[in-house]
Formats: structure tokens, sequence, C-alpha cells
């Protein structure tokens, strides 16, 4: 069962992101202020949860939250300030726009550049252990799927709908075969599908 936050003393919102291992599209970032004792029966890490369980909850998080926030830095960012730098951007970016102003901040993953004068914990695989860590994960993966399905409408061939700009195998014969998009991050390698198969040969 997931602890409600990492600590009871300060006002804490949980911060999470997603996008970071995609060839394509922003990276995305929700930081989120739950109520104390807050419980939502499905609520886990993102990634454990199927897509009509996050869209639920998603649902769910937003209206119960004390506050919450998305925010987003695109590929041409991405590829001036590097993905690592972008992920704590947008996660930035979201703290900012929280409507409440945490004391506190518990961070998914094992690295963070400090914002403002907020303590902050790294909890790795956080998202799996308090729940404001994975309702953000949930808030920062949906709103980035939601706009990959949308731009997958103008490069239909990418099928980002299916793959939301993932390096899967249609999705890099794509691009190998028809060029990157002005959506694509360009400082990401996109290589052959075939290479990882020679490689084990």
């Amino acid at each position: 069962m997931l602890l409600n936050c990492y600590q009871q003393e300060f006002l804490e919102a949980g911060c999470d992101e997603a996008g970071r291992g995609c060839l394509a599209g922003p990276v995305f970032a929700a930081a989120v202020i739950l109520p104390p004792d807050y419980i939502a029966g499905e609520l886990n890490d993102s990634k454990q949860l199927s897509h009509n369980q996050r869209k639920k909850l998603r649902l769910i998080i937003e209206r119960e939250a004390v506050a919450w926030a998305v925010a987003a830095v695109d590929n041409i960012e991405i590829d001036q300030i590097n993905i690592l730098n972008a992920s704590f951007l947008a996660m930035h970016r979201a703290i900012k726009q929280l409507q409440v102003q945490p004391q506190y901040l518990s961070i998914d993953g094992n690295r963070f550049k400090k914002y403002a004068d907020i303590p902050h914990t790294c909890v790795v695989k956080g998202d799996g252990k308090y729940l404001n860590i994975a309702a953000a994960s949930i808030l920062a993966k949906t709103h980035r799927d939601e706009f990959m399905e949308r731009i997958a409408a103008e490069y239909p061939h990418y099928q980002w709908q299916q793959n939301k700009g993932y390096p899967t195998e249609v999705h890099r014969t794509a691009a190998l075969q028809f060029g990157l998009s002005p959506y694509h991050r360009k400082t990401f390698t996109v290589s052959p599908p075939q290479l990882k198969l020679f490689s084990e040969i």
C-alpha cells in the first residue's frame, strides 16, 4: 500500500515527469498536493495502470487534489539544454503553476535541481511508493499522451497515437524513411531497427 506522502510535517507536492525516453514530443511534468489521509483505490504508478484506469484517475485527482499543475518543455528546448535539464525545468514550471505553494517536494527519481528555497527529497521509484508522486505520474502521462495523440494526426506515418513518441520499431523505421518531423528531438539518435538484430547474431 502506498503512503500518502514522504513526510508529514510540511505541505508536500509530489512531482514526476513523462516522456524522457521519447524520440519526439515534449517532456511533461506534474506536481500534485493531495489532502492528508487521501485514499484513491486504484492510485498507483502510472506504468502499472491501464489506459482507462489512468483516464479515470486523472479526473479524480484533478477534482480532489488540494492543488495540481502540469507543464511541458518542448523538443526544441530539450535539444538546447538536454533531456535531464529539460525534465527538471518541466517540474519547476509545474511547481510554479501550483495554486497552493508547497513547503516540501518529493521527486520521483534520483536527481533534481533545487527549486527556489523549497526543500526536497528524491525517491527512486517514488511513483510506486507515495500517492502524491503516483498522482503526478498519472497527470504527466495522461496529459502527454493527449498531446501526442493530437499531433499524430499531422504526421500519421509515425503512429504516435500508439507509441506516443517512444522509439518503437515502427516509429524508428518511419523516421528513417520519412525523416524527422518538427516535433522530433534532433539530439536523440534514431538507430535502424535492424541494428539490434545484427548485434545479437
